[in-house]
């Protein structure tokens, strides 16, 4: 599970720490940070995004981030910058409102750095990882239906789909019927009771480049948090109250982030507006409205993969705002799978 990729650096927010954004440079120069605007980091994590954009100009900046552990950092920052710095505790799902309330519609930039942080990764109390012993937990808020309740709780045909559609597990069924199979003896209560029966069931060779408990611990992580439907929501609403000009930048870290985030700015920057070229344009088709900064994502070189390995499959997308009506988001049409509201408890 690669994470937001924090790793071994000097400064973040506060000071001294061991956290730093991956692709940073990029994400910079793609704000183009100027004097008097107004942006939005939609996941504060330690802050390095944050503090690096106060340092770069004179600007306002409005954090957010549903994990309570983000508040110490976010208090740090703001003694420092406590007339351009705003912080607020919640998922970036709920960006408009968040944004309105507190005078940032409209915004000249949101920037999105996904995934899970190395700071909960690392925190074995979390349980987001399958190579510290900690309680099945997993929630970024602490709120809500736990990894535990969901794999204790849901039958196995449910749990099978979480895993295929949210961590492409191939071998979904089997990992879910031996899950079932084993709680009924005892339930699943902490991270390497999980990791090491899915394990037995995939083998140490089922992903040589991976732990086999890999795509599960995603699937469930995901499903916990949805994060992917908060993605679609968040993406909608930087859509929604981007000033024209305004930049929205994503990083992403994993092939589900990434093609949400594609299929979101390629279709709505025209790229593939309809079916194809040779088709003629309709009444109903939607203007752009976006401009892709460049086709291809941005991917961090050798020398940042080397410094932290948890920047490997980063990519980086950016576009820029147009002066037309923003798109309506489906979370389907987007690639969130349907299985939020469909899935019932056993």
């Amino acid at each position: 599970m690669t994470g937001r990729g924090k790793g071994e650096a000097p400064e973040a927010a506060g000071g001294p720490t061991r956290h730093t954004p991956v692709l940073l440079s990029a994400a910079l120069k793609a704000l183009g940070a100027a004097d008097g605007e107004r942006y939005i980091d939609c996941t504060f994590g330690a802050g390095g995004y944050s503090r690096a954009i106060l340092q770069s100009a004179d600007c306002r900046l409005l954090a957010l981030d549903r994990d309570p552990g983000a508040k110490s950092f976010a208090a740090a920052l703001a003694a420092d910058y406590p007339q351009d710095f705003r912080f607020r505790e919640s998922p970036f799902g709920a960006l408009a409102g968040v944004a309105e309330s507190e005078g940032f519609v409209p915004a000249d930039a949101v920037i999105f750095d996904l995934g899970v942080s190395s700071m909960q990764l690392d925190e074995a109390s979390r349980g987001f990882s399958f190579m510290r012993d900690g309680p099945l937990d997993m929630r970024m808020s602490g709120e809500g239906e736990s990894a535990a309740d969901v794999v204790n709780g849901y039958g196995e045909a449910e749990l099978a789909e979480i895993f295929y559609r949210l961590g492409e597990e191939r071998r979904s069924r089997a990992i879910a019927k031996a899950i079932v199979k084993r709680r009924a003896e005892r339930p699943f209560e902490r991270t390497l009771d999980l990791a090491g029966l899915i394990a037995s069931v995939l083998g140490r060779r089922h992903d040589e480049a991976k732990h086999p408990a890999t795509r599960c611990f995603q699937a469930l992580r995901l499903y916990v948090n949805d994060e992917l439907g908060e993605l679609v929501e968040g993406l909608a609403a930087a859509e929604a109250i981007l000033c024209p000009g305004g930049r929205l930048i994503a990083v992403t870290f994993h092939s589900l982030e990434d093609r949400i985030v594609k299929k979101f700015l390629t279709e709505r920057s025209g790229w593939k507006g309809r079916p194809s070229r040779h088709l003629p344009v309709t009444g109903a088709e939607a203007e752009p409205s976006f401009k892709l900064m460049r086709r291809k994502p941005v991917e961090p070189a050798p020398d940042e993969i080397a410094a932290n390995p948890r920047a490997r499959s980063a990519k980086l997308r950016a576009a820029i705002r147009l002066d037309s009506p923003a798109w309506p988001a489906d979370r389907q049409a987007l690639g969130v799978p349907a299985i939020r509201g469909r899935i019932t408890k056993h």
